[in-house]
């Protein structure tokens, strides 16, 4: 019972996590399509459950019927994690603490239609979702190795099949890795809810100064920027220590990041340099919030290896 109880969880937790990742992407098209403010109320959307059909409107609706549907099945992941022992000692906190966020992010959805699209509500409101997508890639992770682990008789038989231990430095690099990933996904809702994606119409440089006035729009613009350099060196140390892990999938998940960020800082000069159509934004907010995806398995798979030592070292000299 304790094993089908873990593998369930890991299935719906996966699945969830799945349903906020689409979350995500439909929240980036309807800021990008300006669809905010077409449903003017909340719950209900120009006072009906199904409102007209019509482009901005339906946009906005979809958005808040995925949401719905996340909040389903994050409480059936709940509901099936507090009624299976094994799940409930391993996953309780997570499921909780996932309801948790996702009450506070249904409730700064109300607030971003109230205040009408307030940029510290829009910001709040992403900040949230990202943090609730990663809780319930966490919870899969978590429930899957403890699937695992009965399966293999015991954690031990786990660690035996990797290859070597944990890089001294790696789980800080990894943790540094995906908090900046997250904060950056922030930085990034807030230039786009205070419309400073195109203050700086040019790139490298903004408007020929790679420094200009450190106020408004061009410096959020600017930090975003400065902000994304300084990932991608966090990233290409993670994916180099990464190399030396005990296991692979840990450091194939650090090569995908430090590609998807390469990938992504090339999605942000296009947008300068085209425009910020629709269609570049909500790939550009999907590929981050992959990346913060890949950064959390290698985050939670480092962690998973045994601590290095000296004496491996110089056991393996020897």
């Amino acid at each position: 019972m304790n094993r089908s109880g873990l593998t369930g969880a890991a299935r719906l937790g996966l699945g969830t996590a799945l349903l906020m990742f689409a979350l995500i992407v439909i929240g980036a098209a309807v800021r990008a399509t300006g669809s905010g403010l077409s449903c003017p109320d909340w719950p209900l959307c120009q006072g009906r459950l199904i409102p007209p059909f019509e482009f901005h409107v339906l946009i906005e609706w979809c958005h808040r019927l995925v949401a719905l549907m996340v909040g389903i099945m994050l409480a059936t992941t709940a509901l099936w994690v507090w009624t299976h022992t094994e799940a409930r000692r391993r996953l309780g906190a997570l499921a909780a603490f996932a309801i948790v966020l996702y009450f506070v992010q249904a409730l700064l959805g109300a607030l971003t239609v109230w205040k009408l699209l307030s940029p510290a509500m829009v910001s709040s409101h992403l900040a949230v979702g990202t943090l609730l997508f990663a809780t319930l890639l966490t919870l899969s992770l978590r429930a899957a190795e403890g699937a695992q682990s009965e399966r293999t008789a015991s954690a031990d038989a786990i660690h035996a099949s990797w290859a070597g231990p944990r890089p001294a430095d790696l789980l800080p690099l990894a943790a540094l890795a995906t908090l900046w990933t997250w904060a950056q996904i922030v930085l990034g809702g807030v230039v786009s809810s205070t419309h400073a994606g195109l203050a700086c119409p040019d790139w490298p440089t903004c408007d020929g100064r790679w420094l200009p006035p450190w106020d408004g729009p061009a410096a959020l613009q600017m930090a975003h920027r400065f902000s994304a350099y300084g990932l991608f060196v966090v990233m290409l140390l993670t994916a180099l220590r990464a190399r030396r892990a005990g296991d692979p999938r840990v450091a194939a998940s650090a090569s995908m990041a430090l590609g998807q960020t390469a990938f992504q800082m090339l999605l942000g000069v296009a947008n300068v340099m085209l425009g910020t159509p629709v269609w570049l934004s909500v790939l550009h907010l999907g590929t981050a919030a992959a990346i913060l995806a890949l950064n959390v398995f290698t985050l939670f798979g480092a962690s998973r290896l045994p601590a290095w030592r000296p004496e491996l070292r110089a056991a393996e000299a020897r």
